[in-house]
């Protein structure tokens, strides 16, 4: 089953994703290679596809999993989390209708 895992930014954590970005993006290109990322990406701060210093607010990913419990463990686990750049993590059961 798919899963939604939206992480909503710590203020000002900028800095911190920059420097953690290569390890996270590397746990996604695993799920990718296993076949299981369905889309992920970082939500800009302001209606920008580049939004500068202005930052990201958070993060959205859907992916395969076993099981809310595993998707939730996961999550938890995200290099962005061990560094603080998520403040809020919540993973919820996705299902895909389109396309």
């Amino acid at each position: 089953m798919f899963y939604m895992i939206y992480a909503q930014d710590t203020p000002d954590s900028l800095a911190l994703r920059q420097q953690h970005r290569p390890q996270h993006l590397q746990r996604l290109q695993t799920l990718q290679s296993a076949g299981k990322l369905l889309l992920a990406g970082p939500l800009p701060a302001i209606d920008s596809p580049d939004p500068g210093d202005a930052g990201f607010s958070g993060s959205l990913i859907v992916a395969e999993f076993e099981s809310l419990e595993a998707a939730t463990t996961w999550a938890n686990d995200d290099p962005f989390v061990h560094a603080g750049v998520y403040a809020q993590v919540t993973v919820n059961p996705f299902r895909k209708t389109l396309p």
